[in-house]
C-alpha cells in the first residue's frame, strides 16, 4: 500500500477506523490515562528473611460515615459495577471475533467513568478501576492490531501487495494480443500496453492469488462506484480515475497502513486536504468526504504536472518528488522517468499496476473477470445535525442495531456524533435508507441534552413500566415521568416511550422531578435548578407562582410523547406489511399524534435537515427487535 505524497516520514502504527486508541482517544480530550507502568521483578537469588514488627495496638474503629460519604459511596459502587458489566460485555463480543460490537462496550466502559463528574484521580477506588479498564483494553486492542485492523474487520490486501512475485518477462504474443485489444477499448484516461504493464495484466489473469485478490476489489467497488464516480465527474477529472483505489485500498474505507495512511484514498493523518480530524471523527475514512479529497488533490496534480501518469506517480510518491526528477532528465514523461531508474520502486510498479487494472475491467471476459459479482451499492439517508446524538439511541429511533449505524458511518471515532463546536458546521448522520423522517420525527420528542444518553424503545406485547424500567436500570418512577404517565399505568395503549437513562454523574446529583417544600414558590424553584419561570411553568401545565408543598414538580425538559389507544397486533401487521412491499411504514400513532399538537415554532431550528442520498428503499420491518434492543445498555 502506497506511502503517501510528501509524507514519507513513517508514522506510529494508527488507529483502526472506526476508533482511536483509547489512550490516544483520551490524550485528544486532554486527559490522562495514567497507566502505570510496569515493575520489574527483581530477584538476586537471596531470600531475606522478614522483619520483626513491633507489636501493634489495635486499630481503633474507624467513624461512622456521613450519608452524603455513604451516597458518594455507594454511587462509586455502582458506577464502577456498570463499567465492570461493559467490559466484560466487550471481553465477551472480542473473544467471539465481534470487534465492532466489543468495541462498543469498551468505549462505553472508558465513556462512563469520564463523564462520571467524579474525582477519579484522587477517588483510589476509580482511579485503580480506570487504570485497570485502560490497561486492558489497550492490551486487547494491541492484540487485535496484530490480527487485523484494531476494532475493526480485517482489512483484505491490495492486488498490488500481492504482486511481488510479478516477473517482467511476457510471452511476446500475449503482450500483441492485448494490444490489439486496446485499439477498441474507450477510457478518459489515456491508456498503453507495454511490457511492464502487460506483467501485471498477466499476474491478474493467471494466477490465482492475483486474480482473486483483484476479483474482491471490483466486488467491493459495486458498493461506492456511483458516488465516486459523481464525485471525479464534478470535480472535472477522468471517471477512470477510481481505480487507484485497487493499488491504494482495495476499496476498503477502513484500511489503514502502518504509515499512519488510512482510509480508501490512503491520506496521511497531517496534510491539508480539507478533512476534518478530531477526537470524535476521522474524515479519511469517510467514504464521500475522502473521495471529493482525492478528487481535489489530483485535479490539483495534474494542473501542476500536465500529465495524468505524472499525476498518478505524484500521489504515491509526491509531487515535488516528480517534479526535481523532471527537472534533472529534461523528461516530462513517466515511462522515461521509468527506464532511467529516477522513480522508486513503489511509485514504477504503481501506475503500471492501476493501467492493467483500468485495462482488464475494459476487458473483462478476455482476463476471465466476466463472472464478477458486484456488492450493491451502500444507500443511506442523511440528516444534518447540530448537536449529539448516542448512536445507540438513533438506531433505536430508526429501528435498526448501533453496528449498522457504525457501517454507514465510518468516519465516526466514537458512539456518539460531535457535539456542538468540535465541527466546523453540522455533521451528516448516515442512516438506513428511507428513514430520515422517521428519525426526525421521534429526535424531536427527546430533549436535546438528553440525546447522548437517553434511549428509545419501541414497546411489545408483554411490555409494563417495570419490566423496562429493569432493563434499563432506571427507577420505574423515572421512565413514568419522563413520559408522562403514572407509575402504575398500563402500557396497553402505548406505542413507545423514551427512557431517561442517567449519564453516570447522574447517580448522584441528577433530578428530574423536585418536590416541593413549605415556602417554596415557582420563582425561587426555578431559581434553584437554573431555569426560566414560563419553561418550569409549560413543563407542569400550572399558571401563577405559588406550589402547595408536598407537590411533585417538573424542573428538567420532558420528552413529547403523547400516548394514544391502539391495537398493537394489527400495527405491527400493517408495519411488517409496508416494510415488505418497500413503503415507509407509518410511525407509531404516539408519535403521530404528538407532532399534531406541535407548533412549527416549537420546532423550528431544533429538526435537522435531510438529504435523501439514494432512490427509495424498503423500510427496516423491526418492530420485532424491541427486545434484542434492551440488552444494548449505555
Amino acid at each position: 500500500m502506497p506511502i503517501h505524497p510528501a509524507h514519507k516520514d513513517v508514522a506510529s502504527l494508527g488507529r483502526a477506523a472506526l476508533a482511536l486508541p483509547l489512550s490516544l482517544v483520551l490524550a485528544l480530550m486532554g486527559c490522562e490515562s495514567n497507566v502505570p507502568a510496569a515493575v520489574p521483578n527483581v530477584d538476586n537469588g537471596a531470600a531475606i528473611a522478614p522483619a520483626i514488627q513491633p507489636a501493634q495496638q489495635p486499630a481503633p474503629a474507624p467513624p461512622p460515615q456521613s450519608p452524603q460519604k455513604q451516597q458518594v459511596q455507594r454511587s462509586t459502587q455502582q458506577l464502577i459495577a456498570s463499567v465492570e458489566r461493559s467490559f466484560a460485555s466487550g471481553e465477551s463480543h472480542y473473544r467471539k471475533g465481534q470487534l465492532v460490537q466489543a468495541k462498543a462496550d469498551f468505549d462505553n466502559a472508558v465513556d462512563m467513568m469520564l463523564s462520571s463528574g467524579m474525582d477519579i484521580k484522587n477517588d483510589p477506588q476509580l482511579s485503580d478501576e480506570f487504570n485497570r479498564v485502560l490497561d486492558a483494553v489497550n492490551a486487547l486492542e494491541m492484540e487485535a492490531l496484530k490480527q487485523g485492523n484494531g476494532f475493526a474487520p480485517k482489512v483484505e490486501p491490495t492486488p498490488g501487495e500481492v504482486a511481488n512475485d510479478v516477473t517482467f518477462e511476457v510471452d511476446p504474443n500475449f503482450v500483441a494480443k492485448a494490444k490489439s485489444e486496446l485499439a477498441t477499448t474507450k477510457s478518459d484516461l489515456p491508456l498503453v500496453i507495454n511490457d511492464y504493464v502487460a506483467a501485471y495484466i498477466n499476474f491478474y489473469a493467471n494466477t490465482q492469488k492475483g486474480h482473486n485478490t483483484l476479483m474482491h476489489s471490483f466486488q467491493r467497488s459495486g458498493r461506492y462506484k456511483a458516488m465516486i464516480q459523481r464525485a471525479l465527474q464534478e470535480e472535472g477529472v477522468p471517471q477512470d480515475l477510481i481505480y487507484l483505489a485497487v493499488a491504494e485500498s482495495a476499496f476498503q474505507p477502513h484500511a489503514l497502513n502502518p504509515s499512519g495512511a488510512g482510509g480508501m484514498w490512503q491520506f496521511m493523518p497531517h496534510g491539508d486536504y480539507g478533512l476534518t480530524r478530531n477526537g470524535y471523527v476521522d474524515e479519511r475514512f469517510d467514504p464521500e468526504k475522502s473521495t471529493r479529497a482525492y478528487a481535489k488533490y489530483m485535479k490539483f496534480l495534474y494542473n501542476q504536472l500536465g500529465d495524468w501518469y505524472l499525476a498518478m506517480a505524484a500521489y504515491d510518491w509526491g509531487a515535488g518528488s516528480v517534479q526535481r526528477a523532471v527537472m534533472k532528465t529534461g523528461y516530462a514523461d513517466f515511462w522515461e522517468l521509468y527506464k532511467r531508474n529516477n522513480l522508486p520502486g513503489e511509485t514504477k510498479n504503481y501506475v503500471p499496476q492501476i493501467l492493467a487494472a483500468i485495462i482488464i475491467t475494459k476487458n473483462p471476459t478476455q482476463y476471465g473477470f466476466e463472472n464478477v459479482q458486484f456488492d450493491p451499492p451502500i444507500l443511506s439517508d442523511t440528516v444534518s445535525i447540530d448537536y449529539s446524538v448516542d448512536l445507540r439511541l438513533a438506531a433505536d429511533i430508526v429501528e435498526a442495531q448501533p453496528q449498522d449505524l457504525l457501517a454507514l458511518n465510518p468516519g465516526l471515532l466514537r458512539l456518539t456524533t460531535p457535539p456542538p463546536g468540535i465541527m466546523s458546521g453540522s455533521f451528516d448522520l448516515h442512516l438506513p435508507p428511507g428513514t430520515a423522517t422517521l428519525f426526525q420525527q421521534r429526535i424531536a420528542d427527546i430533549p436535546v441534552d438528553d440525546r447522548t444518553h437517553w434511549r428509545y424503545h419501541r414497546v411489545v406485547s408483554d411490555d409494563t413500566l417495570a419490566s423496562i424500567a429493569r432493563s434499563y436500570r432506571v427507577s420505574v418512577e423515572q421512565l413514568a415521568s419522563a413520559n408522562q404517565l403514572h407509575s402504575s399505568d398500563s402500557l396497553d395503549s402505548v406505542d413507545a416511550v423514551v427512557v431517561p437513562v442517567p449519564l453516570a454523574s447522574s447517580l448522584a446529583s441528577h433530578t428530574e422531578i423536585y418536590k416541593a417544600r413549605r415556602g417554596d414558590t415557582l420563582v425561587t424553584i426555578a431559581d434553584r435548578f437554573g431555569v426560566s419561570l414560563e419553561d418550569l411553568r409549560r413543563w407542569n401545565h400550572v399558571t401563577g407562582s405559588s406550589i402547595p408543598a408536598g407537590q411533585r414538580v417538573r424542573v428538567t425538559e420532558p420528552a413529547r410523547l403523547a400516548p394514544r389507544t391502539r391495537d398493537r397486533s394489527s400495527h405491527a401487521t400493517s408495519t411488517a406489511t409496508a416494510a415488505h412491499k418497500g413503503k415507509q411504514a407509518d410511525p407509531p400513532k404516539a408519535i403521530a399524534s404528538a407532532k399534531k399538537s406541535k407548533t412549527a415554532a416549537a420546532t423550528k431550528g431544533k429538526q435537522s435537515s435531510s438529504t435523501q442520498k439514494t432512490g427509495s428503499a424498503k423500510a427496516p420491518s423491526t418492530h420485532h427487535k424491541n427486545k434484542a434492543n434492551k440488552n444494548i445498555q449505555k
